[in-house]
């Protein structure tokens, strides 16, 4: 049973950009001070909270991931207040001091984070390009035992050295891939070993001085690609 390489010679170019949006937002005040205790209650277990300056204390449980966390002020300057849950959620506030609080406690809203430290839309952009990669070779696959299966052949086109014959046995085109046939006879007594398959798209020049203008195509996928054919096998 003679087997086959299929070769697709269309060059397959994908390109995709990695953009990210940002918006400002315009941060909540949280007001607290050193008489009473603000306690902050967050969607998800807090894994880090970091205060910009010494005048506020930020104070949550670190060895068991706890929602709350408490909130304490002395007089100074504004600062910040930025949470990072254990999710990678990220909240952020700017925290001031106040000597009189009309509200000790915040409950806070999954949907007032700023973002997620880690690039969660990237990532499924990423894992679904690799999913249409692996449909599209798929789909090539299929096409590929296809043709080897219909056993047509457009004619003489092969090329001799020796006692190695290549023969291209179809030419197939199918939506934007160009499919190549190809079969190689070893005639000789000696195993033949296939380092390499080459393609290029030719374009002769009209004129008096006819010229030959080869441009080289790399192959997007192999099907039953052989490394060796033995000696009077064709493959």
């Amino acid at each position: 049973m003679k087997k086959y390489i299929f070769i697709s010679a269309l060059v397959w170019l994908s390109s995709f950009s990695m953009l990210s949006a940002q918006t400002t937002n315009v941060l909540d005040t949280i007001y607290a001070n050193d008489q009473k205790n603000v306690a902050l209650f967050f969607p998800e277990p807090i894994r880090q909270g970091v205060t910009g300056s010494d005048n506020f204390v930020f104070t949550y449980n670190r060895d068991t991931a706890q929602h709350f966390g408490l909130l304490q002020a002395k007089p100074g300057k504004a600062s910040n207040l930025l949470i990072i849950s254990n999710t990678g959620v990220i909240f952020s506030y700017i925290v001031q001091y106040k000597k009189k609080l009309k509200r000790l406690n915040y409950f806070i809203d999954q949907n007032n984070s700023i973002g997620n430290e880690k690039p969660i839309k990237a990532t499924v952009k990423a894992k679904t390009q690799q999913s249409e990669v692996g449909e599209r070779e798929a789909k090539f696959e299929r096409f590929a035992a296809f043709l080897l299966n219909r056993k047509e052949q457009i004619g003489r086109i092969k090329k001799r050295k020796q006692k190695i014959v290549l023969r291209v046995d179809n030419i197939v085109f199918d939506k934007s891939e160009l499919y190549f046939v190809i079969q190689i006879e070893n005639k000789s007594t000696l195993d033949y070993d296939v380092n390499f398959l080459k393609f290029s798209v030719a374009t002769r020049q009209k004129g008096k001085r006819k010229s030959l203008q080869e441009i080289g195509m790399n192959p997007i996928f192999k099907y039953n690609m052989p490394t060796k054919i033995p000696a009077k096998q064709t493959v």
